[in-house]
């Protein structure tokens, strides 16, 4: 996910039950320290006899992860490369992520920043909301 200061990656575990994300990481890098994701899911569900579905990335391929797999009692589970379906539900949780914190930042810019504070020299030094305030028409 581009941000600010380059790329952000997140790691999500989601219950497939009830679609929650049980346990989150980011990092400005993929490799196993995402692992956290899993450790978050398993200090709040401890779960028995469950399977972790995720695609060929390098974090889930790592020693680390499978041995905290092993040692959680959670099975990974990866389809082939290139192969999306064990992996889907993640996907489109990815997605939607993308899409609606796009929309929180596009509207916060807008109506947070852009239109109260940003100064044009087009409108004397103020914001488009304070030239339309001194502007309008006495009531």
């Amino acid at each position: 996910m581009p941000a600010s200061a380059g790329f952000l990656f997140v790691a999500v575990v989601l219950d497939v039950f009830s679609r929650r994300a049980v346990g989150w990481a980011m990092a400005p890098h993929m490799r196993a320290e995402l692992v956290a994701a899993l450790d978050r899911a398993l200090y709040r569900r401890k779960p028995s006899g469950v399977i972790h579905y995720s695609d060929q990335e390098e974090q889930y391929t790592s020693i680390v992860f499978r041995k905290r797999c092993a040692s959680s009692g959670v099975q990974p589970s990866m389809g082939p490369i290139g192969d999306c379906y064990d992996n889907a539900l993640c996907e489109s949780f990815n997605a939607t992520l993308e899409c609606e914190l796009a929309e929180l930042a596009i509207f916060d810019f807008i109506e947070g920043w852009y239109n109260p504070r940003r100064r044009h020299t087009a409108l004397a030094n103020i914001s488009p909301m304070e030239f339309e305030r001194r502007k309008a028409p006495a009531a």
